[in-house]
């Protein structure tokens, strides 16, 4: 069974610092309502970076639909030896490209090797030694650890400036059409150490 995990931080202060620390955000975390992020369990952080991998650059449920059958040849429970065991033909006809059969190959390699701890051992990690670990794997970049980071582990200072969304809805709400990643940074450097939750009402702006 997935652990559950709660929030690392109280998101009542966060709201609280955010709203005094940035009057725009505070009229869009009005308007939006309360704070309300839904952590997503997963069995074990390999089991996570998997699903991570499946579902780049595919929609929720085809995604959903390819994770589902590679775990059904497993039983269900995704394991690294045994993802290595298993012939590409099989994994290929569940419908991983060869692309994405190369980097879940590579991540249960690098799992085997102690790469990918558990998650316990995971939590007491910093989160910028997650990034710099994970992004060693084929096919992981930044983008995909930092959403580890806030929808797995509930980490309170992600700040994820090449997500498209989040991009967009900060060019709103600052009125900057195309806002770049180091401004984005510079102006966020005072909403610390509550950038996910800046980041979680800007996502929440676009629904």
């Amino acid at each position: 069974m997935a652990p559950r995990f709660s929030l690392a931080f109280d998101p009542d202060e966060a709201c609280r610092a955010l709203a005094r620390r940035e009057p725009r955000l505070r009229a869009l975390m009005k308007r939006c309502g309360p704070f309300a992020i839904q952590l997503r369990p997963a069995a074990t952080p390999f089991e996570a970076l998997a699903e991570s991998i499946v579902y780049q650059q595919l929609h929720g449920k085809a995604a959903a639909s390819i994770f589902g059958r590679v775990k059904a040849i497993h039983g269900g429970a995704l394991d690294p030896a045994r993802i290595l065991d298993t012939p590409d033909e099989q994994l290929r006809a569940a419908g991983l490209s060869r692309a994405k059969l190369a980097a879940l190959q590579d991540l249960s390699r690098k799992s085997l090797e102690g790469l990918v701890p558990s998650w316990a051992a995971l939590r007491k990690l910093e989160d910028a030694d997650i990034v710099e670990r994970f992004t060693q794997v084929r096919g992981i970049g930044p983008w995909t650890v930092e959403m580890l980071l806030i929808f797995r582990l509930g980490r309170p200072d992600v700040w994820p400036v090449d997500d498209f969304a989040v991009r967009k809805a900060y060019g709103l709400l600052f009125d900057i059409p195309q806002p770049k990643p180091a401004e984005m940074r510079e102006r966020a450097e005072a909403w610390r150490p509550w950038r996910t939750v800046a980041a979680w009402y800007l996502w929440r702006s676009l629904e």
